[in-house]
């Protein structure tokens, strides 16, 4: 849609589990699932370093509905056998469609990142796969590798069938990884929740979940938006209030003409400002303050404040916590909309203190 390609909110989406999963296969390691798992397994990859890499890999899809021809890729980085046993971990990248390959695996927090040439790799310092063993979904299918042999799925996807198509992957996918079964798993949080409900020991329990820039609603979203180039210079008084006019009230998925032509004008006005990352040369969206100022939690809305300074883990500032009734909004200073792309660093030390059920860094704290 001509102008608003920068004004998607992408939701990272990352949903974890907490227990811990042996590397090893057990005893209901069926032959069909072995054969098919040691049929994923990645032996190298094209312009891999020679040394460093000693984590095994997977690849390879899941059929999700076999009448419409819907199949999910995956591409599992494990831990090294050193850190095992270790929690699993699910990680979607959003958009919508957006690439968990492309994106999470190869430029945020994946184990290997793309020297300039395209043609080798090296091994990411801060890859979260020291930590966990993580599992890159490309979903909805369409995106990514991820296919479907129905026309239609490609354009009537939607949350709902996202979030099915997604847990028949995970069900379908233990069955050929049934070393992982028998532990927390990563979940998709709602539809595994109300599955749970009522049953003793669900194959499925969800821990918790991590979400990075998320969309709330439509209002809000665009309202922080506009607030924050206006805030910023990007765009003029007459633009702001054009786009309040305009756009606050559309749906973000159907936008009116009038919308449109806002955001046309508003493009127009940053000229080659990247707005994902308006400090920093083209390549990333800033984390707006607007975003948690205009978070509506519970009937009330938070009102923002910096909150707690954290460290990192050169004890410096890395950023601010704040924690409302049980959720914790973390800000990374400094970073962009893909904070493991733009702070590795302080991204790795989070997601380790997450997975340990920890508080984040506090200030002075040392972290390990």
């Amino acid at each position: 849609m001509p102008g608003r390609n920068f004004a998607t909110t992408v939701a990272i989406a990352v949903v974890v589990v907490a227990a811990l999963a042996s590397a090893s296969a057990g005893a209901d390691d069926d032959e069909q699932g072995h054969l098919r798992r040691e049929a994923d397994r990645i032996v190298r990859l094209p312009g891999q370093p020679d040394d460093g890499v000693d984590f095994p890999m997977y690849s390879g899809y899941v059929t999700v509905d076999e009448g419409a021809g819907r199949a999910l890729f995956y591409w599992l980085q494990e831990a090294a056998a050193e850190a095992q046993p270790a929690p699993l971990v699910l990680w979607l990248n959003g958009g919508p469609g957006c690439s968990s390959v492309a994106y999470g695996a190869s430029e945020e927090l994946g184990a290997f990142r793309i020297r300039p040439d395209g043609a080798t790799l090296f091994l990411n310092a801060y890859r979260w796969n020291r930590a966990a063993n993580i599992l890159f979904l490309d979903s909805p299918a369409g995106v990514g590798f991820s296919y479907t042999n129905t026309t239609s799925d490609l354009y009537d996807s939607g949350d709902r069938r996202t979030a099915h198509d997604s847990y028949k992957f995970l069900a379908r996918w233990f069955e050929r990884f049934p070393q992982y079964k028998r532990h927390y798993v990563p979940q998709l949080s709602q539809i595994v929740y109300r599955k749970n409900k009522g049953v003793e020991k669900p194959i499925m329990n969800l821990k918790g979940f991590m979400v990075g820039n998320a969309v709330t609603d439509d209002y809000h979203d665009q309202v922080g938006t506009f607030e924050s180039w206006w805030n910023h210079g990007l765009i003029s008084d007459a633009t702001y209030r054009l786009l309040d006019a305009s756009c606050v009230h559309d749906s973000g998925e159907h936008p009116s003409p009038r919308c449109n032509a806002a955001y046309d004008k508003a493009t127009a006005e940053q000229g080659d400002i990247d707005p994902y990352s308006i400090y920093t040369p083209t390549c990333n969206q800033t984390s707006s303050s607007s975003t948690p100022r205009r978070m509506r939690l519970k009937g009330r809305y938070w009102r923002y404040g910096r909150g707690s300074p954290l460290d990192s883990d050169k004890q410096e500032v890395g950023g601010w916590s704040q924690v409302y009734e049980g959720l914790t909004l973390v800000t990374v200073r400094g970073a962009g909309h893909e904070v493991p792309l733009h702070r590795p660093r302080q991204a790795l030390i989070l997601f380790r203190h997450f997975l340990r059920g920890k508080p984040m860094p506090p200030k002075n704290g040392t972290v390990v």
